[in-house]
Parts: C-alpha cells; sequence; structure tokens
C-alpha cells in the first residue's frame, strides 16, 4: 500500500498579511517574528516572503540589532 503524497504547507506572508510594503527597523515587534529563539534569521523557505521582502527584513534586521532592539544570535559551543 503506498504512502499518499505530503504536500508542504504554505506559509502565510506576514507582511502582506500585515498590509506593509516597506520594513522599519524600528518595528521590532514584527521583526521578532522573522528570528528564531538564537536569534537567528528564519530563511525566506520558512518564512514565505518574496525575495525582496526577505532582503528588506534582513536588512532592517541587522540594523535593529546595531541599535540594540534585537539580540544577536547566540553563540554556539
Amino acid at each position: 500500500m503506498p504512502k499518499p503524497e505530503r504536500r508542504p504547507k504554505r506559509r502565510v506572508n506576514l507582511l502582506r498579511k500585515e498590509g506593509l510594503t516597506t520594513v522599519d527597523w524600528k518595528d521590532a515587534v514584527l521583526l521578532r517574528q522573522f528570528i528564531s529563539d538564537r536569534g537567528k534569521i528564519r530563511s525566506r523557505r520558512v518564512t514565505g516572503l518574496t525575495p525582496r521582502q526577505q532582503r528588506q527584513v534582513a536588512t532592517a534586521i541587522k540594523n535593529a540589532r546595531e541599535m540594540a532592539l534585537l539580540p544577536y544570535p547566540a553563540q554556539s559551543r
């Protein structure tokens, strides 16, 4: 008996859902949704963003880290 094919669940584009066209580095609450609990930036495959949006989010997260609004990734052992 063959296994049924499993389709991956499509991630909802959070920026489109919020109605945003640009990402602001000062919006730390929104940017926290795009980083993991260890502080790493989540991939496009996980976030469901377009390539342009993913670049905007990554740049905004890096700027917010410089301004101490978001944490840097945790050091691995």
